[in-house]
């Protein structure tokens, strides 16, 4: 089932990150005003999340809403030194704004001699 493929896989998104930040279900359950129950459901896809409780979450996180929907590309299951340390490149990235994007090409280009 779409649905349930989908709730899985955000669910899974939301542990991965809060994992990578060394938080427990109720350290992120206590961030975003939830039980750590409710967490545990999220990440276990036995809920299905609204999207203001799903915004909660980012925030407590401190991602945006649609890092949480990037589960396909940026897995975090069994990552070595490289993949951590482009997920937090892309962590990073994903927060700037569009010019400060553009400096920043202007400087890997420069950097790189592309």
């Amino acid at each position: 089932m779409m649905e349930t493929s989908v709730i899985q896989k955000i669910g899974q998104r939301i542990r991965d990150i809060r994992k990578q930040r060394g938080w427990s279900q109720e350290e992120l359950g206590e961030k975003a005003g939830f039980h750590f129950s409710y967490i545990g459901g999220v990440e276990r896809a036995e809920k299905n999340i609204t999207l203001v409780n799903l915004l909660k979450i980012a925030d407590a996180l401190d991602v945006q809403i649609m890092d949480l929907f990037m589960y396909t590309k940026y897995q975090e299951s069994a990552l070595n030194e490289k993949d951590e340390l482009l997920n937090q490149i892309i962590h990073t990235l994903v927060s700037l704004k569009k010019r400060d994007l553009r400096k920043v090409q202007v400087m890997l280009d420069e950097f790189f001699e592309k």
